[in-house]
């Protein structure tokens, strides 16, 4: 059971400057000389359980390519699981979030395939791992190679990025189930402080937000007749010959082109490209609340306005880590039959290629820039870099006030935010209110971005790695 390792292609710091300025720039990159004299030929190894789809992956990507670029030995390896694995590590994400998921408990032969499956790929990682190397163990599914990493002789890091402050039973059984593999991890890097159990100790904690790269495939500027053109291509709006060829631009600077087109169920033709849309763009995710939205939005958001509502997620084969997408997307299908006609014709939904990372990450920059207001309506979230793609693109967000959104907006200044997810109206009189005011969407959009180049960019949550770092070796 070989390891699969995730190639990283290095990218100078330096770009960063025109952004985040002279100062900021300057920093980061004196940390990173700093880091690598002490790491003394000592490497860092990150270890997650995809390599595309999800926040985690579109992280470590560009996070790794800056790092590699300041001459840091880093690599990446994903492990590898079976069916049986990933269903029990599915079922502990959603208990971290406080949520039942499939239902099931924890049982003594999920620790027992947990265990095996961890020491299989705590054995693989054995022939990469030296004494005194840095590894750092992302989310649940790696929890039980902290151990094993120990004993070997490395500084583990153990990474979580999701959770809920709610101290619910189903919580406490997730962490309790976690706990004796975790126990002995260096370090703890969470997203929020409100997500740590208390048994973690406060002088091994740090709490990092996630960020995005303003120079990625998905953050790059892209024109509205780009936007367009890949929208047209992939089939989510209507044609029109006069646009370019679907193009794109590499988080290196060269050209791409979407190539693939998405899998759509709707009624009728693709919208014409005129028409204005509210988009959730997703995993097809329980938690994400996706058939939440279509319902929500078909109900509380005025029909007679020529406003349609994109949901676009991941073509359900693409994400390896996560059994239920395929669950959750009939679901969603099956609820959108059960709309009246006239509302199913207002809403698509949109799975995107996975194919090409680059390709899928282009075709959400598209989506993103094209929108009216980018929503956000999950039940928990551990942070939602939707979100902060959306405002950095300055795009007026609507989003519930659940984990790390809410320390991402501002409400009313950076974002709305919904109080409750679980109440229709609410959401659907915010996205209302952005569609029907121009200014105010303005207003908010242009908050967005500010809040996001001051807080989300990647040059400071390279600085806290660094800091963590620098503790360690």
């Amino acid at each position: 059971m070989p390891l699969n390792s995730v190639p990283i292609q290095p990218a100078s710091l330096s770009v960063l400057e025109p952004v985040v300025g002279e100062d900021r720039a300057r920093q980061i990159v004196s940390a990173a000389d700093e880091i690598s004299r002490g790491l003394s030929g000592r490497s860092v190894i990150n270890v997650n359980s995809t390599a595309k789809g999800g926040g985690v992956a579109e992280m470590l990507l560009w996070l790794l390519r800056y790092i590699r670029g300041a001459g840091i030995d880093v690599s990446w390896y994903v492990i590898e699981g079976d069916a049986e694995f990933f269903v029990l590590t599915k079922r502990l994400h959603n208990m971290l979030h406080g949520h039942e998921g499939d239902g099931a408990r924890l049982s003594a032969q999920d620790a027992d395939t947990f265990r095996e499956v961890s020491l299989r790929n705590s054995e693989e990682l054995r022939a990469v791992v030296k004494p005194g190397d840095i590894v750092v163990l992302h989310d649940p599914q790696t929890a039980g190679i902290v151990p094993e990493m120990k004993e070997l002789g490395a500084k583990v890091i153990w990474r979580c990025h999701v959770g809920t402050a709610d101290e619910s039973d189903l919580r406490q059984e997730a962490w309790q189930f976690l706990r004796h593999s975790l126990e002995d991890a260096d370090a703890f890097v969470f997203s929020s402080k409100e997500f740590v159990p208390n048994w973690i100790d406060e002088d091994r904690l740090t709490v990092i937000p996630p960020s995005i790269d303003p120079f990625s495939t998905k953050n790059r500027p892209m024109s509205a007749d780009a936007a367009r053109s890949i929208l047209e291509y992939t089939g989510i709006v209507q044609g029109n010959s006069h646009l370019p060829v679907p193009e794109f631009t590499l988080a290196d600077g060269s050209t791409s082109r979407v190539n693939r087109m998405a899998d759509i169920v709707r009624t009728g033709p693709a919208p014409t490209a005129d028409i204005r849309f509210a988009l959730q763009v997703s995993r097809w995710d329980r938690l994400k609340d996706m058939q939440g939205v279509m319902e929500s939005f078909a109900e509380h958001v005025d029909g007679e306005r020529a406003t349609r509502l994109v949901l676009a997620g991941p073509v359900v084969t693409g994400v390896a880590d996560d059994p239920e997408g395929g669950e959750v997307l009939t679901e969603c299908i099956e609820a959108w039959r059960e709309l009246p006609h006239f509302e199913r014709h207002r809403i698509q939904l949109v799975c995107l290629p996975m194919t090409d990372i680059d390709e899928n990450a282009a075709i959400v920059n598209a989506l993103q820039t094209h929108a009216a207001v980018v929503i956000q309506k999950s039940l928990e979230e551990g942070f939602g870099l939707t979100v902060t793609e959306a405002m950095w693109k300055g795009k007026p967000v609507v989003a519930s006030a659940v984990g790390g959104i809410r320390d991402q907006i501002v409400d009313g200044e950076s974002g709305l935010l919904i109080s409750n997810p679980h109440d229709s109206s609410e959401f659907g009189a915010a996205v209302q209110s952005v569609l029907d005011d121009d200014g105010l969407a303005a207003r908010l959009g242009n908050s967005a971005r500010q809040r996001v180049k001051d807080r989300f960019l990647g040059d400071r949550h390279l600085m806290q790695y660094a800091d963590l770092v620098r503790k360690l070796a």
